[in-house]
Order: C-alpha cells, then structure tokens, then sequence
C-alpha cells in the first residue's frame, strides 16, 4: 500500500472523530462488543472513542508507515500488517471494523482482504467508497453489492442499520453515512437480537444509494475543497487551543 503524509491522517483524524462519535454507540448497543479490531486503523482514531465508551480490548492495524507516536491508541494495541495480502491473527474479536480503507486496495487484494476482515470477528461494521467518491489514491472503488457477494462468501448476512441513523447528523462525514453498512455471520444471528430485528428491514435492491453532499461534491469540486479547507482549519484551531491551554496550565502550576 501507498504511504501516506502526515496531513493526510491529520485530515483523517478531524474527519473521522465527529463520526465515531455518533456511530460507535449504535454499533455498541447492537454489536455490544467487548473486544475491537480496526483493520485500517490509520491512527486509531475510531478505536480511541471505542475506548472512551469502555471497551479496552482493541488493536488496530494498518502499514508500518504509521507514525507510532501520532496514534491515539497505545503503541502496544498497533500492529504492521500489508492490508494488501490475506493474513491472519493469533486470536478473534468480538467485533472488526474497517472503514473507508478497501477502495485503497487493489481490485486483486479485495478477496483476500474480506477473507481476512471475516477471519477476525463474526461481526463486521465496514465501509468503502462508492465508484466516482473521490479521495487520496481510490484505485478500487466499488458498489456495496461488490463487497456484499464477497462477505457471502464468508457466510456474513449484510445488515443496512447505519445509514437511516446517521444520514441527516451533519456531524457524521458524508462517506461513513453513504457507505457503511454491518455484517454478521449467519450462525452468529441469534446470538445478537437486535442486529437480527433489522436484518429483515434492510432492501437489498436499494444499497447503491449516493449522499447528497458526495453528490454535490463531484458536481461542484469547488464545494468539496471548501468543506475539506474549513475542516482542516477547525482541526488546526483545535490543536492550536490545546497546546495553549496546556502551556498556562503548566505556568500556573510552576508559579505555585
């Protein structure tokens, strides 16, 4: 896989935090995972909310060109792994996660890579871009139907009880509400009632569904690169504020 730069993940992270936020609790309340793998962690963003909501059992993995002292996860819960062949883990989770990560693969890793993802965990929360989405070296983006025949292959039943909850949160990046989507093994049904209440409402015809403002996005390039500038200064500002906050904290507590 391509490396990828620092201002890549920090886009990432600003990206990403706001809709962990609001997604890992409704996954927690169907999944009720007690241990979490993210395959394509970048910098553990969304494992670090899983940690906030009390699950401490979490690795993440992605290339070892992740800069080990970014990660907002432990070092210890990191692991190199090149995503773009099939590989195996000593031991299984209770929930695996990769989001927004498979369009960055080659079309020939996508078997290998649901092979592995379906290797970790019964149950899947996933997503990946949509053909003409855009984004840093997309080179393999594709309808969900695509990544749903591959999960059947793996025995996963796909469960669309993301997107309704999430499409209109504004604080919610527009691809996680387009693309995500969760799948469970289908022995593993039973075992979680409230994944198997809403297997039964998900329209298998209807899983190709375009967001709006991805819509508007490609329609107006202008308006894509606004939000990603506006975002990219918030996350600026932030670090900024947090840096300052912490230099007086420490003047006050030296003046003491």
């Amino acid at each position: 896989m391509q490396a990828y730069d620092e201002s890549f993940y920090s886009r990432q992270r600003h990206q990403s935090l706001e809709s962990a936020k609001v997604i890992v609790p409704i996954v927690l309340e169907l999944a009720k995972p007690r241990s979490v793998v993210d395959v394509g962690c970048g910098l553990g963003t969304w494992l670090s909310i899983f940690r906030q909501h009390g699950v401490e059992d979490v690795l993440g993995l992605d290339g070892d060109y992740i800069d080990r002292k970014q990660l907002l996860v432990n070092a210890s819960e990191f692991r190199a792994v090149d995503l773009s062949r099939g590989f195996r883990l000593e031991r299984k989770f209770d929930l695996a996660v990769s989001l927004e990560v498979a369009e960055h693969l080659p079309l020939e890793s996508a078997a290998s890579f649901v092979d592995s993802i379906a290797g970790l965990a019964p149950c899947v929360l996933f997503s990946a871009g949509l053909p003409f989405q855009g984004g840093t070296n997309h080179i393999n983006e594709q309808w969900p139907e695509f990544w749903v025949d591959h999960f059947s292959r793996n025995k996963f039943v796909v469960i669309d009880c993301i997107r309704k909850q999430v499409w209109r949160r504004r604080e919610v990046q527009p691809c996680y509400a387009q693309n995500s989507f969760m799948f469970i093994h289908e022995e593993q049904l039973d075992q979680l009632p409230g994944l198997k209440a809403l297997s039964g409402e998900s329209n298998f015809m209807q899983l190709s569904v375009v967001h709006p403002e991805i819509y508007l996005s490609r329609a107006d390039p202008a308006r894509q690169s606004f939000r990603a500038a506006a975002g990219e200064a918030l996350d600026v500002g932030k670090q900024a504020f947090k840096r300052r906050l912490k230099a007086l904290l420490g003047a006050r507590k030296t003046a003491r």
